[in-house]
């Protein structure tokens, strides 16, 4: 396709990116750390790291990695844990072992994380003691051989460090017992590792650097390879984006959404790490009163999150009262921003909501609002530096100027492909191009509109939900005959998911089925509407029909809202 977005972009915003002007992670990271050694990298429950004690510690922990446990360079380890300033130490530990990241969601039930573990072949795993519970009950399931533990306050000061760790524990009870011998401590590994010889292994652009997991319509959660260079051009191609808003050395961004999530990692913690800037790590987003608190406290200059976060956020009375001076950039992403969200924070804070387009297999990002567009646009934006794009039809043809098509990426941050799935590979990357399953629209200056999602994918607050696998976990149960997940629209997470159940058993209601859920599914993929059918739209081969039920169900919701005018 001609690239008609080349003329829309700012004359300071470069086109084209160079993917390994550091040759690993490794290198970016300790490049950041000589550059700005004394000035704070990372902000969490008032503790201070600076550049320096980050190099540190994470030297000390991929020494622990290589002389204690004796991994290898490609040996993979778990990271499950919120925003800690354990996570960025042990996460750049890892990377500077040569050793690759698989970041793992904290709320996992017991089998989404036994399927993680056994898929990736994980040997060690850094876990925060609050979900200890989860992992004992798999462990012996998996490959995993060393068990590293932390509790909340464990970077924290001396002074604070036990308070924090005890409160959670004894007062808050957030720490369910748990049993997992021979585990060892974060805070133990990290003094063992000091004193022992780091040794630098040769990085190279190509090897792994993360395996990020991300559903499919499959409902089987995949790990996409990602290797250095693809982190690092679209850390180049961020860059690209927006550092004309952007002050070496001066940035502090809050760090709310979770940096185990590819937007945040890459956007958040490799970005702004690479221009000096400090991240403010909110662990828990959801207590927004303790949110807005923690912001109070602090002149924060950027701000990245997700249309829901936008929302509670505005519509908090205390952080309307909030100093937004300091603040000139603001990222939304994970789902589309609405236009009366966009145009609330604009009129709120003096900045507007620079929303992207992206995807895990991308690392994730594809596209952007430019900087100077000081408006919502309702669009994803232009391609960033150093990609193209295709819009075609299903038979893999490019559609007309103007007409929609699945959009196809090709770019130095696209993906190696699946771990271990070649299959799943060749469906998602054709000839070099990757299927993104979106269709999307182009106007004449080279913005481009989501109209329709291909695939089946339900989006919750920025987080994909897959209809397979909640209609494999309804279907366990007993009273359950047929079943089908889609997702409808929601004003407070974007969508929801909603079952239609066919009953075997006449006694079953609601309520027994939402527990059986919450006994297998994370909290965001629990349904939140039940419907009852005496039968499911079919294809003549027997293919439950979603599409019909998601027309379907649009149509009451519209028919409701009619109504109610």
């Amino acid at each position: 396709m001609d690239k008609v977005w080349l003329s829309r972009y700012p004359k300071d915003v470069p086109t084209e990116i160079d993917p390994e002007r550091y040759p690993s992670l490794a290198d970016m990271f300790e490049n950041s750390a000589k550059r700005f050694a004394d000035q704070p990298a990372y902000i969490n429950q008032g503790k201070v790291m600076t550049f320096r004690r980050l190099e540190k510690r994470s030297r000390a922990f991929a020494s622990y990695l290589q002389n204690t446990l004796g991994l290898k360079k490609g040996d993979r380890v778990a990271l499950m844990m919120p925003n800690l300033l354990q996570y960025p130490v042990a996460l750049f530990g890892i990377l500077r072992a040569g050793m690759v990241v698989v970041n793992v969601n904290p709320l996992y039930t017991p089998r989404e994380l036994e399927h993680q573990l056994n898929d990736c072949g994980a040997k060690a795993i850094v876990i925060v003691s609050n979900f200890a519970h989860t992992l004992e009950k798999v462990v012996a399931n998996t490959e995993i051989k060393h068990v590293i533990l932390t509790g909340l306050g464990d970077q924290l000061s001396a002074a604070k460090r036990p308070l924090v760790n005890f409160v959670v524990k004894y007062i808050k009870k957030l720490v369910p017992k748990y049993h997992l011998p021979g585990a060892t401590s974060f805070r133990a590994a990290l003094s063992k590792g000091k004193t022992q010889q780091y040794v630098k292994p040769d990085i190279q652009p190509g090897d792994l650097a993360l395996l990020q997991y991300t559903g499919g319509t499959t409902g089987v959660a995949k790990g996409a390879m990602l290797t250095h260079r693809n982190m690092l051009a679209n850390m180049e191609q961020a860059r690209a984006a927006y550092i004309p808003l952007l002050e070496e050395g001066r940035e502090l961004v809050v760090t709310a959404l979770p940096l185990y999530h590819i937007f945040a990692l890459t956007v958040n913690c490799l970005l702004f790490l690479e221009v000096g800037g400090c991240n403010l790590l909110i662990t828990n987003p959801r207590d927004l009163k303790g949110l807005v608190k923690e912001l109070s406290r602090y002149s924060f200059t950027a701000l990245t999150g997700v249309n829901t976060l936008f929302n509670a956020l505005i519509n908090d009375e205390d952080f309307r009262e909030l100093d937004f001076s300091h603040l000139h950039i603001t990222v939304g992403g994970g789902m589309s921003v609405q236009r009366s969200v966009a145009e609330r924070w604009q009129q709120l804070t003096g900045t507007h909501i620079l929303e992207g387009y992206g995807l895990t297999e991308c690392s994730p990002l594809v596209s952007g609002n430019p900087y100077d567009l000081q408006h919502y646009s309702g669009s994803i934006g232009l391609p960033v530096a150093s990609t193209d794009i295709r819009l075609v039809n299903d038979l893999g043809e490019d559609v007309p100027k103007g007409e929609p098509g699945e959009l196809w990426v090709k770019g130095p941050q696209v993906m190696l492909g699946y771990w271990n799935r070649p299959e799943a590979t060749s469906e998602m990357i054709k000839d070099g191009w990757l299927a993104t399953g979106d269709i999307v629209q182009m106007d004449e200056q080279g913005f481009m509109r989501i109209v329709d999602r291909k695939k089946d994918m339900i989006l919750v607050s920025g987080f994909n939900v897959y209809p397979n696998e909640i209609e494999e976990v309804v279907s366990h149960h007993p009273k359950v005959l047929e079943v089908a997940a889609i997702g409808v629209p929601s004003e407070s997470s974007g969508e929801t998911v909603k079952i239609y159940v066919v009953k075997k058993d006449p006694s079953l209601t609601k309520d027994e089925l939402l527990i059986h859920c919450r006994s297998a599914l994370t909290g965001y993929k629990i349904p939140r509407i039940v419907e009852f059918r005496d039968e499911l739209p079919k294809s003549n081969v027997g293919k439950i029909l979603r599409k019909d039920l998601r027309n379907e169900a649009l149509k009451q919701q519209q028919d409701a809202a009619n109504a109610k005018q």
